[in-house]
């Protein structure tokens, strides 16, 4: 029986190192990008950039979806739970700093603002108290996006409508393969992700990048294999798209996930924290549910927000040009305790990881 023991074995994570140090091309840097804030804890946690040649550099891209929420969106949810307007939203978003304070904030001075597990749970708590006006701030990928896209579509309860803050992630991948600065050799595709939307959508980077891509699980040898896959075809000349996380992964995707996102959601432009506005890239609730859109039915703009606080330095972590202790506030100014960038955060922010497992090395 293959356990998550058998993705740690230490023999094995030898053996796959060995190889990729054999292709590994002695001069040179390889720089490979992975967008999941869970690879880079399984990468930290488990020391795995040290079993790699030392030009081998693997970057965190922006992969963790509460370090890329727009400053402006944080204001807008704080502008509603001032008006009385009862928000609800996952645990990682409570922190997350807006402009001039985060939702924790908020509800510090009185405002009501509740954590909840699931988009259910709000829909539970909107028709408990009927004479509220809820908000649901749904943040995330396309991972979390079908949970939203449920609820929106069974319209469960007339007082519930949702401050959409949903990114699609392959728009965000083109962004870093167009920075010339960056010079990428490869992706590692996020997992969660693609277990919703399959491995098609990644065919763009070996076609028309030349970049090697392949979508990875989340145990250590998932990532050495990775690794490993992306040196091959590197070696080879021969970038193309392989999906080493087919036990989870399938080609076309979770196709019923897929169909209900389509149904709620369009695909607008869209701004992410510290890369600006993405072409295609977030996700907008169509015209038939905009009854539930929390900032037409409560009349709240959004408008241009500080992303980043002086000194700060998430803009260049999400992308992978700095790490963390590069940022002149890192465990200094800002901690896991009192973040003052949205990468320290949540237990996916590359920051936050750091702080908690390379750091403490």
């Amino acid at each position: 029986m293959v356990t998550s023991q058998s993705y740690r074995d230490p023999e094995m994570a030898k053996r796959v190192a060995d190889k990729i140090n054999a292709l590994t091309p002695k001069n040179g840097v390889i720089k490979i990008c992975h967008v999941c804030g869970t690879h880079e804890w399984t990468i930290s946690h488990f020391g795995i950039r040290s079993l790699l040649p030392s030009n081998i550099e693997v970057i965190a891209g922006p992969g963790c979806p509460v370090c890329i929420l727009p400053a402006s969106e944080v204001d807008a949810a704080i502008q509603m739970a001032k008006k009385g307007i009862v928000i609800t939203c996952f645990g990682d978003v409570l922190r997350v700093p807006g402009s001039h304070g985060a939702l924790l904030d908020a509800k510090a001075e009185g405002a009501d603002i509740r954590i909840v597990y699931s988009t259910s749970d709000a829909v539970k708590m909107a028709q408990e108290e009927p004479q509220k006006e809820f908000v649901f701030f749904a943040v995330g990928f396309e991972t979390t996006a079908p949970s939203t896209a449920i609820e929106v579509g069974r319209k469960a309860a007339k007082n519930l409508s949702f401050l959409v803050s949903h990114r699609v992630v392959p728009p965000a991948m083109e962004l870093l393969a167009k920075m010339d600065d960056l010079q990428l050799k490869g992706f590692i595709a996020p997992g969660h992700v693609s277990t919703i939307i399959g491995v098609e959508p990644y065919a763009v980077f070996p076609q028309k990048y030349g970049l090697p891509t392949v979508v990875a699980g989340f145990e250590p040898l998932d990532l050495l294999f990775s690794v490993y896959m992306i040196v091959k075809q590197l070696s080879e000349g021969k970038p193309r798209l392989e999906n080493e996380y087919s036990r989870g992964v399938s080609w076309q995707g979770n196709v019923k996930a897929q169909r209900l996102i389509n149904e709620a959601f369009e695909v607008v432009d869209g701004k992410w924290r510290g890369l600006g506005v993405i072409p295609n890239s977030t996700l907008a609730l169509k015209d038939a549910y905009s009854s539930f859109d929390a900032l037409k039915k409560h009349s709240v703009p959004l408008v241009d927000g500080v992303d980043s606080q002086p000194g700060c330095q998430c803009h260049l972590v999400v992308v992978g040009k700095i790490k963390p202790p590069a940022c002149p506030l890192f465990l200094k100014a800002c901690t896991p305790q009192n973040p003052v960038g949205a990468c320290m955060v949540s237990m996916e922010g590359t920051c936050r990881v750091w702080a908690k497992t390379v750091n403490a090395q």
